[in-house]
Order: structure tokens, then sequence, then C-alpha cells
């Protein structure tokens, strides 16, 4: 049995509180509770924690007040920031201050428990030191052999890096592994998803801006770049990047100094860049989406990350450390994999690579309580995105026929059939008044299949 995990929860609203409380005991996580800046400070002095969820908002000051005050005086303790919808300022502020991640109002359970999970792991890798972040890119394939090998290398230089790989091949922690086994380890590692900063806030965002340089500016920012001075600056999903931003990024880049939005002088910047993307950048070149200038400057070294289909002799090692880490965290024993279960991993062609092996070992140890899983624990997709949905479809009432062929291309497949499932329980234990081992027998699924689903769905 693993030891327990602990968290801080800091909000003002009780129900928020209780809600958080209630997601994460789930988990197995034991928390603690403060409703201002004033409890939590003298909880964190009190108790040693494994992550924090604060309010953006508190009646004694800013959560983001507390995020600093945790990375500089707790910094094995992982923050998240819970902000308003919509509100990317607060986010990217969040970011910067040295939290690892927000969630938004009204909080979406599967979102939180991603990020919980997350929080966790990045928590555990800072404890045991870059080995245990490099031990997760697993494979005695020659390309994985290959790519530890690069990354050895690149570590030790300053030089930008382009990691290109399918989704799912685990591009952000190729970049950690790089940063973590490198000179500037102990400096940050800022990550940040080009795609999801709206272009008017973009600039900003990057460099920061001067007090009055627009509406809303009612103070100095600092950007993304001084964030990362000492540091590593990771810009995923480089692609989505517009024109005029990449020339802006290039000078930066080029003249290693920024200048903030209503600044007269430019500040230098000491930050390494890395850099990834799905799409093909060399195509986007070629098309005049993406700057020339700026691909051969971000493409110094290129780290290409193999896709699971291409490396299927990692499959069953890999299945092992996945399990084990899982069944570490469940505080059960490790299961095997029976041959037909390894046999129907190495026909299946993984379109979510890692990411996607890793939900379909969860999702089987969640529902398995045997030593050994077969392949029918693996509930792989069969018969293709589209006959698989309409049968999801019809098994909940729904008329196939209301299908859009659009909306079962795979990219959107889980979150599609998520949906299904959820109005067929949510039918069902109307119909059943809440009894949940009716329930179970009047879907076909057992009392703990069930109840592995209430708790996937945020059925409560």
């Amino acid at each position: 049995m693993s030891e327990t995990r602990s968290a801080l929860i800091v909000d003002d609203e009780r129900d928020i509180r209780e809600l958080l409380v209630m997601t994460l005991s789930r988990m197995g996580v034991r928390c603690d509770t403060a409703s201002n800046l004033g409890d939590a400070r003298n909880q964190l002095q009190r108790n040693t924690y494994d992550l924090c969820l604060t309010d953006m908002r508190l009646p004694d000051g800013s959560g983001i007040d507390l995020v600093g005050e945790i990375s500089q005086k707790y910094p094995e303790t992982p923050v998240a920031m819970i902000t308003a919808f919509g509100n990317v300022e607060a986010a990217v502020e969040a970011l910067k201050a040295g939290a690892f991640d927000f969630v938004a109002k009204p909080v979406d359970l599967p979102v939180l428990r991603d990020l919980v999970r997350h929080a966790l792991d990045l928590q555990q890798a800072r404890k045991a030191g870059s080995d245990a972040v490099a031990s997760r890119l697993y494979g005695e394939s020659p390309a994985m052999t290959t790519l530890r090998q690069t990354i050895a290398k690149v570590a030790r230089s300053q030089a930008p890096v382009y990691i290109a790989g399918e989704s799912g091949v685990g591009k952000e922690l190729v970049a950690r592994t790089i940063h973590a086994e490198g000179a500037r380890a102990d400096a940050p590692f800022v990550p940040v998803n080009c795609g999801a900063i709206p272009s008017e806030l973009m600039e900003s965002e990057f460099f920061g801006h001067k007090k009055g340089s627009f509406t809303g500016a009612h103070a100095d920012k600092p950007g993304l770049f001084q964030t990362a001075e000492g540091g590593t600056l990771f810009l995923d999903e480089v692609a989505e990047l517009p024109l005029p931003m990449q020339v802006k990024l290039l000078r930066a880049i080029q003249e290693k100094s920024v200048r903030a939005v209503g600044a007269n002088t430019e500040h230098p910047v000491d930050v390494r860049i890395l850099s990834a993307t799905h799409k093909d950048l060399a195509k986007l070149v070629a098309e005049g989406k993406f700057r020339q200038d700026l691909y051969y400057r971000i493409n110094v070294i290129e780290l290409a990350v193999p896709p699971l289909r291409e490396r299927l002799e990692d499959l069953p090692g890999l299945s092992t450390k996945i399990m084990g880490r899982l069944a570490e965290a469940q505080g059960r024993g490790v299961p095997t994999l029976a041959d037909d279960a390894v046999k129907a991993l190495r026909e299946y062609p993984f379109p979510g690579n890692v990411r996607e092996l890793e939900n379909i070992l969860e999702r089987a140890l969640a529902l398995s309580d045997g030593d050994v899983l077969t392949a029918s624990d693996l509930h792989l997709p069969r018969g293709g995105a589209t006959s698989e949905s309409h049968q999801a479809a019809a098994a909940a009432g729904v008329d196939p026929r209301s299908i859009d062929p659009r909306d079962t291309a795979t990219s959107a497949l889980p979150s599609y059939i998520e949906e299904i499932e959820r109005a067929a329980i949510q039918h069902a234990l109307q119909e059943n008044r809440y009894n949940k081992t009716k329930t179970a027998q009047s879907l076909g699924i057992t009392f703990r299949a069930l109840r592995y689903k209430l708790k996937k769905l945020g059925i409560d």
C-alpha cells in the first residue's frame, strides 16, 4: 500500500471546498481546508502537502500571492489555481507565478481528476530527481534507445530543440527530461500551449507589458520569457502561432532580448527554447503558413518521438511499468497480461499512442479484480469508430441516424461515447430510483463496473 497523499484546499465557498474534498478523497488523497489566505498560511506552516488547490479570489487577498509563496517557501508542493471560466489572463498569471496548472469554475470533475493525478506525478518525480522523469521514457527498441541517447547529448547543450511526434507520444515529457538533465535543471521550466492563448493577448503574455500600455493594464506584468529566465521555455503546439507573432518570436530568439508592450527599451533574457507540435512543420513552411526563418531557428536540433505502433516490441515492458504505477496508486498487486492480451495490444494501432495505452490499462485495472488481464478485460475498440459509436448510441437509446459522421472521428470519439454513457447511466439510475445494484443489473454490467463509471463520469 502506497503512503497516503495529502492536499490543502483553499476556497471561501463551502460548496466548492466540499466538492473538492469529496473528489480528492475518492482518489485516496487526505484533505485539509482553509477559507482564506491566513488559514492557508497557518496550515502550510504546520503540515507538508503533496498538492495545493487555491481559488483566485479570497477574502483577504489573491490566490496568486499564495501561489508565489508556496513556490518560494514550499517548492516541493505543486499548487493549482481555480479561476473563473474564460479568465485566460488569470490562468496565465497563475502559471507564471509558479502554478503547475489551473482549473476553471464550474469545476469539471474529470478535468480535476486528471489535474490531481498529473500534479502528484510531477511531485513524485521532483522528489526522486531527474532519473524518475527519464525512466518514463521507457523502451528497449532501437528507436527509444536512440532517442534517450540523443536526449542525453542535447541536454548538455543550449541549442534550441524541436520535438516532433504525434499526439500522445510524450513530447512534453521529452522536453522536461531535456530540461531536468541539463545545466538549467534548477531554473524554471515554463511550458506554454501556443494554441491556448488568444492572439490579441499573445504579445503581452510572451513579453509582458507596462502599466497603462493598453486598457486593463493596471500594473507592470512580466511575460513568459521573463518567467523562464535562466531556465527553459517550452513552446508546445508551436505551429498554432499566428504569423505576426512568429516575427516577434523570431526577433526575441535572435536578439536574446524582449520588449514589453508599452516599454521604450528591451530587456535581455537568458532562456532556452524547446518547441513541439504534432503537425508537419516542414509542410506548413512549404505552404507559407509558418515562417522558414523561424523554423530554422527553433529546429537547430530535431528529435522525432516514435509512435507506439512503430515500437511494438516495447509494449509488454511498457505496459508492465504503467500497470505498476497504476497498481501502486490503487494499493493493489501488479497484474500480468495474458498472452491474448499482449496479442490484442500488438494488433491495435494506438492512434492515441502511449497516452491511450495508459487510459486502456487504467480502465482495465479499475474493472478487473483478477491477477491476470485478458484481452476481454482491455475493451479495445473494434470495427472502426463509426460502427462503435452507432452501437453505443443504440445501447443508450439514441437514434444512430442522428449521428453526424464527422462526430465519430478518432479524436472526438472518447468524449462522444462518454456523453452517451452518461446519458444511459443517468436514465437507468432514475428508472431504478438510484438503487445502484438494480441499475447495474439493468445495464448488464457488474456493480464494480458501475461504480467505476460513476466515478469516471463524475456522476454523484
